[in-house]
């Protein structure tokens, strides 16, 4: 039979190759910057562009996107076409995929620090970027649908199969959660098309499947691929694949409510996606086990072989993650949990773990094939596999403790009925040993990273490279499109590359119009509440400066209906209170206290001072100043249009409102100003500064409404 010729892209692999170091490399940098900040917030020396609220969703859009993105593709472009023996479909599209996607990031790396952003986790982004990712992700899309349907393999391996799962599933997510309506065409600033509840449901039904299908799936992929060429063994089951895979694309999509446990999400969210998420601990474990398994009878190259160290821990830390997953999904443990640093010790398990891990080992294996060489160091690889493991354990049992410490010093009462730790600073200044210490596993982690980036960088230089690697394969003949004699069902379906996808897509699709929908069409899902009103024009510039500054990333705006909770904050949250909230600000975290209901309960000169220096009000805390926003004008010039905007998203605004936003919005910062007076010590330093026209006088404003809509006592003390 007469075998063809064609040659492999390699290419376009070392370009993914050399960018999954690079964003490693820079990633991973920026949270050990964020990693100090914990125990040094003013470190940075004021500069606002460097401050936690803008650092942060830099370092996880930055290990998400820039650092496993490319380590997906790489692998991708690499098991694909020797997998469907062909090269890709297109070289201009691969080329177009790579320069865009490096675009992105860099766009990403200048815009988050100067506070453009739309606050919501894992999709910041503003929307002409959010735009050209959608570009992007089509290309890449198209290329991988195109390279399936020319290929010379009959069957799509199990690796493809998450890859084409990864790819409808993100552009479903992405899409339909950075659904924004711009302020206008030339500007950086937009408004979710969704509101309070409805917001957050869609926020983490993104949220949690960019963790399923970004950060799992593609991973699986590249486990299914490279763990079987490590380990020279086939994968342990190929019928616990088919059950792996349509299981977890399928339950993994309502998981999302679960990370909205005891919030204003209605129960019947909350309860469906407890039930799914405790479902997901059985494909989950499959693929565990199917990876591990894979390795029966090479155990013995484990001790020897440094990649397969990693791929072994890697998958492990997977099977650790997916356990814990389900179980924080439970409404008891949730109750801890939530809101605490158990959550980021759980998270970095499997980013660490499972997605540094598996694309460490992938990298190392990759190199000697690109480079056709031998790894210039494996000593050096296996220095770099033990003080990474080490510093996953000094970053994420910290943090364990830390959540657990949190949790219980924010629930315990004494006897006579009151909190034993009233002000919320007592329960930070308890942790900060265990901030340092993360900081430090962060520090060994990096360092490991840094011997691989080396070590890499060697292995190249003492090789050789082929561009085009040739190969040969006999083409596909044509055969019935139904099932011939002894194949199998799923067998058959591997051969119908657009049935394939489009039934993978239904899979994901059926939970998320199930969850959504109805919260979106069914009134009675958000009850209407009389006394809540659109935030004045004055107000509605500190939301965004609040947002801007990255404030939700420490601070919550939702008061559980907990004993200690109500105690602690004031009344629990309410959804109808959320309704022109566009976008929602629940948070998933508290370095700091809930703000829910800080409305009035303290002084303009309280969060004047708080803002410019924190340990003025609040000694010992880890708060870093904010003292950009009492030297910056306000820019108010687009309020009008910001106005319009959210009258288009159903927000009531009179035109009458919009015409004269201008007018109140300067009388209400003259009152908020003339309030600051009371302070003889804000006369004498700032009389004359003209803080009325400053940001901080709108951040104050929008603090100072937050949560008095329901209060009995509108009147919040000035």
């Amino acid at each position: 039979m007469e075998k063809q010729q064609f040659y492999y892209d390699n290419k376009i692999v070392r370009l993914f190759f050399w960018a999954t170091v690079l964003w490693g490399v820079v990633g991973m940098l920026v949270g050990l910057m964020v990693a100090f900040l914990f125990i040094y917030p003013n470190y940075m020396a004021d500069i606002s562009w460097l401050s936690f609220g803008r650092l942060r969703p830099l370092h996880t859009n930055a290990a998400i996107f820039a650092f496993v993105g490319n380590g997906f593709f790489v692998g991708m472009y690499y098991s694909m076409q020797r997998l469907l023996k062909t090269r890709m479909f297109s070289d201009f599209l691969s080329r177009l995929h790579f320069w865009g996607w490096q675009i992105i990031i860099v766009l990403a790396a200048i815009t988050l620090p100067l506070g453009y952003t739309s606050t919501k986790e894992y999709a910041e982004l503003e929307w002409p970027i959010d735009i050209l990712v959608t570009l992007i992700w089509v290309v890449m899309g198209i290329n991988m649908i195109g390279t399936l349907l020319k290929r010379r393999q009959r069957h799509i391996y199990v690796a493809i199969w998450f890859y084409i799962s990864t790819f409808v599933t993100i552009a479903m997510l992405y899409i339909f959660n950075n659904l924004e309506l711009p302020v206008s065409l030339t500007g950086m600033k937009s408004y979710s098309v969704y509101a309070g509840v409805q917001d957050a449901l869609v926020q983490w039904w993104y949220g949690h499947n960019a963790v399923a299908f970004f950060l799992t799936t593609p991973m699986l992929g590249l486990m299914y691929y490279f763990v079987p060429k490590a380990a020279n063994r086939p994968i342990y089951s190929y019928r616990l694949s088919i059950i792996h895979f349509w299981t977890l694309i399928f339950l993994y999509i309502w998981a999302g409510p679960h990370h909205l446990l005891y919030t204003a999400l209605p129960d019947w969210a909350q309860n469906l996606g407890t039930v799914f998420s405790v479902m997901l601990i059985f494909p989950s474990w499959g693929g565990m086990i199917n990876g591990l398994l894979t390795l029966r009878g090479a155990w013995d190259k484990v001790r020897e072989d440094p990649i397969l160290k990693f791929f072994v821990v890697a998958i492990t830390a997977y099977g650790m993650a997916t356990f814990e997953g389900p179980m924080l999904a439970f409404k008891n443990l949730n109750a801890i949990a939530h809101y605490t640093d158990w959550i980021p010790a759980h998270v970095h398990i499997g980013t660490l773990g499972w997605n540094g891990f598996i694309i460490a080992g992938m990298l190392y294996w990759l190199i000697k094939k690109l480079y056709k060489t031998h790894l210039y160091s494996i000593k050096l690889a296996n220095y770099h596999f033990w003080i990474s493991t080490i510093g996953i354990l000094f970053y994420s049992m910290p943090l364990y403790i830390a959540g657990f410490t949190q949790a219980f010093l924010w629930k315990q009462f004494n006897e006579a009925g009151t909190l034993v730790y009233g002000n919320f600073l007592e329960t930070v200044t308890q942790i900060i040993p265990m901030y340092a210490m993360r900081a430090f596993g962060g520090s060994l982690y990096y360092t490991g990273f840094l011997i691989m980036t080396y070590n890499l960088i060697k292995t190249a230089k003492q090789g050789s490279t082929v561009n085009n690697e040739l190969a040969e394969a006999v083409a596909l003949k044509p055969i019935s499109g139904k099932r011939v004699k002894g194949e199998g069902w799923h067998a058959w379906l591997e051969r119908k590359t657009v049935l394939f996808t489009f039934l993978a897509f239904v899979a994901v699709a059926i939970g998320g119009l199930v969850e959504i929908v109805p919260l979106i069409l069914v009134k009675s899902n958000v009850p209407v509440i009389e006394s809540v009103k659109p935030y004045s024009p004055l107000e509605l510039e500190g939301r965004d400066l609040y947002m801007r500054e990255g404030c939700n990333n420490c601070h919550s705006q939702m008061i559980r209906p907990f004993r200690s909770e109500v105690e602690r904050y004031g009344e629990y949250s309410k959804v109808g209170e959320f309704v022109y909230d566009h976008p929602f600000l629940w948070g998933s975290r508290r370095t700091g206290p809930d703000l829910h209901r800080i409305g009035g309960k303290y002084n303009n000169n309280w969060h004047f001072n708080h803002m410019m220096d924190p340990s003025l009000t609040s000694p010992g805390t880890i708060m870093p100043r904010y003292s950009w926003m009492i030297k910056n004008e306000l820019d108010y010039s687009t309020i009008k249009e910001k106005m319009r905007t959210l009258v288009t998203l159903g927000v009531p605004y009179t035109e009458a409102e919009i015409e004269g936003a201008e007018a109140s919005l300067l009388a209400q910062a003259k009152e908020v100003e003339a309030a600051l007076h009371q302070d003889p010590e804000y006369v004498r330093n700032y009389a004359d500064s003209n803080i009325q026209n400053k940001e901080i006088t709108a951040l104050i404003a929008y603090l100072q409404r937050m949560g008095t809509d329901i209060s009995a006592n509108k009147t919040a003390q000035k």
